[in-house]
């Protein structure tokens, strides 16, 4: 690995390496880290806009649709229209929230296993300095 100075770079570098250790976690469980992280937002937030959803994720339209799609297609979403014709609402089906519920624990596990890496202090320092990157 080459070392660089570069923030961007070896932010990037960390995402993936975070994304795998909890796309590993999530292996059984037919989704992945941004599926995952896409369903829990679904459930906090009970019935969003896409536009909503894309607003609260930090995701543009596209991306987002291209991700619902995949996730429609397992039947573990559905979009249905709004009160306006131009408003989509995206939907949690029982199906999405039993495979969310069933992946907890093995997310769980994988954050408790990088937290305890890192200790209490630098996982709190970490997380004040993404938040202001962010």
């Amino acid at each position: 690995m080459l070392a660089s100075q570069c923030l961007c770079t070896n932010l990037r570098r960390a995402a993936r390496g975070v994304s795998r250790h909890y796309d590993g976690a999530l292996d059984g469980f037919g989704i992945n880290v941004a599926q995952y992280s896409l369903l829990c937002n679904l459930q906090r937030l009970d019935q969003p806009s896409i536009s909503s959803l894309a607003e609260a994720m930090g995701l543009d339209r596209s991306t987002l649709g291209r991700n619902l799609r995949v996730l429609e297609g397992e039947g573990l979403v559905r979009l249905v229209e709004g009160d306006d014709l131009r408003n989509r609402l995206v939907v949690l089906t029982e199906h999405g929230a039993a495979r969310l519920a069933a992946a907890l624990p093995a997310w769980e596990a994988a954050q408790q296993k990088l937290i305890d890496r890192l200790g209490a202090q630098k996982r709190e320092t970490l997380l004040a300095l993404l938040d202001e990157l962010a």
